[in-house]
C-alpha cells in the first residue's frame, strides 16, 4: 500500500527522496531514491501528468485528500502534485456522505495488481522462495546492514519505532554462510590469478 498511495508530489528527484505517508506504524518517513529509477521515474511522472489534463479537460482530475485537507485546500485535488504516482486505469464514482456531493475520480491502482506483478516477476527470475512485496522491505534492511550502514539509518528508513525491531534484520547477517567468505575461496581465487 505504501507503494500504490504514494502521490506525484512526495517524489523529490531533486533530492533523490520519496516520502512515504501514513506507513508502516502510521507514520511518514522519507527514503532514497536509487539513480538507477529517476529516468524511470520521471516518465511515470509524465504519464501521470498527461492521463491527468485529459481528466481535467473531461471536467474531471479530482482525487480524494487525506484527511481534512480538501476544507483546508480547496483547489489541491485537482492539483498534479495531489494525483496518485500509479493511478488506476478508469476513473470510479467517488461520493461525499456530508454533503451528497457525487464526482468522478481516478483513484490509485489496486494493491493487486502490484502483489500479481511481483509474483510473476518472481517466477520469471527462477527464484524458487516463498517472496511477495514485504519481501522488498527485508531485502532492503539486510542488504543496507550487509553494507555497513548503522541500524539507527536503517531503523528510520524502515520507519521502526524501537530499534529493537530493526535489531531482527542483523540474525540474518549473522547466519553462517551469509556475509561471510570462505578462506578456500579466497585462497582459490589467489590461486586462479597467479596460474591463470
Amino acid at each position: 500500500m505504501e507503494c500504490v498511495r504514494l502521490r506525484v508530489k512526495d517524489v523529490d528527484l531533486g533530492y533523490l527522496q520519496i516520502t512515504l505517508r501514513d506507513g508502516k506504524g502510521g507514520r511518514d518517513r522519507r527514503t532514497m531514491v536509487p539513480v538507477f529509477l529517476v529516468d524511470a521515474l520521471r516518465k511515470q511522472i509524465a504519464k501521470v501528468a498527461d492521463l491527468h489534463r485529459e481528466d481535467l479537460s473531461a471536467g474531471e482530475g479530482e482525487v480524494n485528500l487525506p484527511f481534512a485537507l480538501s476544507r483546508k485546500y480547496p483547489t489541491a485535488a485537482r492539483e498534479l502534485g495531489w494525483q496518485y504516482l500509479f493511478p488506476a486505469s478508469r476513473r470510479t464514482i467517488a461520493n461525499d456522505p456530508v454533503t451528497g456531493r457525487t464526482w468522478e475520480q481516478r483513484h490509485h491502482m489496486d494493491e493487486r495488481i502490484l502483489q500479481r506483478a511481483v509474483k510473476h516477476a518472481i517466477r520469471e527470475a527462477g527464484i524458487n522462495k516463498p517472496a511477495s512485496c514485504h519481501t522488498f522491505r527485508h531485502s532492503f534492511a539486510t542488504h543496507l546492514l550487509e553494507n555497513g550502514y548503522d541500524i539507527r539509518t536503517v531503523q528510520e528508513l524502515l520507519g521502526h519505532k524501537d530499534v529493537s525491531t530493526t535489531m531482527i534484520y542483523t540474525r540474518v547477517l549473522n547466519r553462517p554462510g551469509m556475509g561471510v567468505r570462505s578462506p578456500l575461496d579466497h585462497h582459490a581465487n589467489i590461486g586462479r590469478t597467479v596460474y591463470s
